[in-house]
């Protein structure tokens, strides 16, 4: 099966503070969102996992596309998600064809990356935007980089496409302060702790 990639679109957003003093470093947030054609739009299909192997090149190609628009470093990414907005004609069990393709080519790209990649799909027309979660990359309840990051493409996704994406940052909110497990803390190498 060929993927059709109709558009690949980034964004980056440089985060100098948050109402208090700015951190040594802008933290980096970004986002990579991928166009597609859905093969299996207006119709019910019993095997969808063609697809899924089929964008193993897209899932990492994208991580790669967006490790290097936050400064080409693994080691400074700290947190990461996914997403997908599937259009009108397909159906919601689309969506789940980026888990693999997408989690896995963040994976790959950055080396170490211990906690399950958190993901929101939905349904929806042209210009719809999605919530793309954030968590810490190898500890899941870092409370400290729980966030989201808003991607929107706005001639997308057309009724027989689906928008994928990823994100990733360089850190956590500019000034977490509410307690909870803290990046240098993580010990236990599960994904969780």
């Amino acid at each position: 099966m060929e993927i059709q990639i109709r558009k690949i679109a980034l964004g980056i957003e440089e985060v100098r503070h948050d109402g208090g003093p700015p951190p040594a470093l802008p933290i980096l947030k970004g986002w990579i969102g991928a166009v597609v054609a859905n093969p299996y739009a207006g119709r019910y299909v019993e095997d969808i996992t063609p697809m899924m192997e089929a964008m193993q090149p897209l899932g990492l190609d994208c991580a790669r596309r967006l490790l290097a628009a936050l400064g080409n470093d693994p080691q400074r990414i700290e947190s990461y998600g996914k997403g997908a907005i599937v259009g009108s004609a397909g159906e919601i069990e689309h969506s789940a064809l980026w888990h693999v393709p997408g989690g896995y080519g963040m994976r790959e790209v950055l080396g170490s990356a211990l906690a399950i990649v958190p993901s929101a799909v939905k349904l929806g027309a042209l210009g719809c935007m999605i919530d793309l979660p954030l968590h810490h990359k190898d500890a899941c309840y870092v409370r400290s980089h729980f966030d989201a990051m808003t991607a929107m493409i706005p001639d997308a996704p057309r009724a027989n496409e689906i928008a994928y994406f990823l994100t990733m940052t360089t850190g956590g909110r500019p000034h977490a302060r509410v307690g909870g497990l803290q990046v240098g803390q993580i010990a236990t190498h599960d994904g969780l702790r």
